[in-house]
């Protein structure tokens, strides 16, 4: 049985780590097969040294920053991370793209990774997963006790379909509109296991659910639990997956440094016996698909549960409450899927696929 992860692992308080999905392309910034070169050919640059990964397609790839300290220290390692990517890309003759979905992908036409895990997926979960061109941002905080990260991922949920709406970078899928800002979220809630968790009262409850979909051959390991925001029995943190993926890497940026100031402020309050909160999950639910529909234009079912607060207006709350300011330059800044719909408007797919290039 996969190992399952534990208590322990939770031991740092407030690292950060940020796992960026891209799309790799052609010259003419259309989605290709290149993982047989990028991941299983000579070596990655010394950086990329087992933090590169490809995902479900052979045109989808995933890199992760080394472990950083400080919040201070995330800008050099991403920039890092990033050029060191595009310059590995670049020397088998590939281009990387960054965007939610990649809007001139259309499945039916993209071959799938033959990695065991993967063809295992697609075996159990058939056509929700034979779909899945998505590409997400996954930003991990340490958390030094197991019963603080289960309290802090609770609280979080609510916060989930803002990082939604700022990050909805997704318009386009399968080569049509869909009318949504993020339609990455929508098509991978299709897979099991996605979307907003429920509410777990501890660290032990939590560990009971995860051996339990092992256990029952639910998930083949405990990778495969997919939900919005999860703690990470192996990693010692909270992962938080909510956002598109983004080719500006100051969006990521900003982002990162909002769950890390929330995570640890939500800790801090947990340390100070704060009891949380206990909001119906069919109304984070209801958040949530205001923020992929509209995306800047969201408003929420506010904490209270009886008003509604408009995206600005959480924003604000929170980026006053944390101290942080890196949201409300995202917030004021066109957002991606108006970027998106506005270019290829302009100038066509070959103007829109090339603005997606890191």
């Amino acid at each position: 049985m996969e190992e399952l992860g534990t208590r322990e692992a939770f031991d740092r308080m407030g690292t950060l780590g940020i796992e960026e999905e891209f799309f790799i392309v052609d010259d003419a910034g259309r989605p290709t097969s290149g993982i047989d070169e990028l991941v299983y050919g000579d070596d990655p640059p010394e950086l990329l040294e087992d933090r590169i990964d490809h995902e479900l397609f052979q045109f989808t790839i995933e890199t992760q920053t080394p472990l950083i300290e400080r919040p201070s220290a995330a800008s050099d390692a991403l920039h890092s991370v990033r050029k060191a990517l595009a310059d590995h890309a670049e020397t088998h003759g590939f281009g990387v793209a960054a965007a939610g979905l990649h809007p001139a992908a259309k499945w039916r036409e993209l071959d799938h990774a033959q990695k065991p895990r993967y063809r295992a997926q697609l075996d159990r979960i058939q056509y929700p997963q034979h779909r899945n061109t998505t590409a997400g941002l996954h930003v991990h905080v340490g958390v030094d006790d197991a019963d603080k990260a289960v309290w802090v991922a609770n609280e979080l949920r609510w916060y989930l379909p803002l990082l939604l709406a700022l990050s909805a970078n997704s318009p386009f899928w399968d080569g049509f509109d869909t009318g949504l800002a993020s339609a990455r979220a929508k098509i991978f809630e299709g897979l099991p296991n996605t979307g907003m968790p429920t509410r777990f009262s501890d660290f032990e409850s939590y560990a009971r659910f995860e051996r339990r979909m092992v256990e029952t051959g639910s998930i083949n390991d405990r990778g495969e639990l997919w939900h919005d925001v999860r703690p990470h029995t192996g990693h010692g943190t909270v992962e938080v997956r909510t956002p598109d993926a983004q080719r500006d890497p100051d969006v990521v940026l900003a982002f990162a440094e909002f769950v890390h100031a929330l995570v640890v402020d939500l800790a801090e309050r947990f340390e100070d016996g704060e009891s949380g909160t206990d909001i119906r999950r069919e109304l984070l639910d209801e958040n949530k698909w205001r923020a992929m529909r509209h995306g800047h234009d969201a408003s929420f079912v506010d904490t209270d549960t009886e008003s509604v607060v408009d995206l600005g207006t959480a924003v604000d709350r929170a980026c006053d409450r944390l101290g942080v300011s890196g949201l409300r330059s995202v917030l004021d800044d066109e957002s991606g899927a108006t970027r998106q719909r506005r270019i290829l408007d302009e100038g066509g797919m070959d103007a829109l696929c090339a603005s997606l290039l890191i």
